[in-house]
């Protein structure tokens, strides 16, 4: 049990597209506003969990993943281009969009990391734990727990850290890191999960 959660805090609050949205939020003073977007991506990974507990592996296949993974990468970039394009308000130095539910579910349906999350564990490391049925869905209500704190925390943190920033010219300059950093890391999703499989 304990190598499970060791695997799935490992990888839920490592950086990655959900997180660093959250970190960004959390920097232009949205954490509280953005609660809907880190349901969104706990709401998404119980979909993952149960869906991925009852198929087992067969929803997620070698096949199917570049397929996913071009579509969650487009949606990142689309994110990114989001994030360039959104406004800074000076007057409270604020960003003035907040993430919806609905960005926090689709990003996380179509990341990728999401399925390398969930597919070990509900495949390899439920049944090495004698998890089954039933019971199964006690762990993955507790899994999605973690994953509501996983955006939620780089949020908090990304507050502490926006405090003591006032001008607006560094919330524009963080969006526009921010945002390089998710087109890094769909176009990383393209190579490892398209590119590499496809033309390999």
């Amino acid at each position: 049990m304990l190598e499970l959660f060791a695997y799935a805090i490992g990888i839920m609050y490592s950086p990655g597209p959900v997180n660093l949205l959250g970190l960004n939020g959390g920097i232009q003073g949205k954490t509280k506003q953005n609660l809907p977007y880190f349901t969104g991506v706990a709401i998404a990974m119980l979909i993952l969990f149960v869906s991925l507990n009852v198929v087992g592996g067969s929803l997620v296949t070698e096949e199917s993943l570049p397929f996913v993974s071009a579509v969650g990468g487009c949606y990142i970039l689309y994110i990114a281009s989001k994030l360039i394009s959104a406004r800074i308000q000076i007057d409270n130095n604020k960003m003035e969009d907040s993430l919806s539910f609905k960005d926090g579910l689709v990003l996380q349906l179509l990341n990728p990391k999401g399925f390398i999350a969930t597919l070990p564990i509900v495949t390899i490391q439920f049944p090495a734990a004698g998890i089954h049925g039933a019971s199964s869905l006690f762990w993955i209500f507790v899994l999605c727990l973690l994953a509501f704190g996983a955006p939620t925390s780089y949020s908090v943190i990304g507050g502490l850290i926006g405090r003591r920033i006032q001008q607006p010219i560094y919330f524009r300059a963080f969006n526009v890191l921010m945002a390089l950093m998710l087109a890094f890391v769909a176009i990383d999703i393209f190579h490892q999960n398209v590119y590499t499989p496809w033309f390999k």
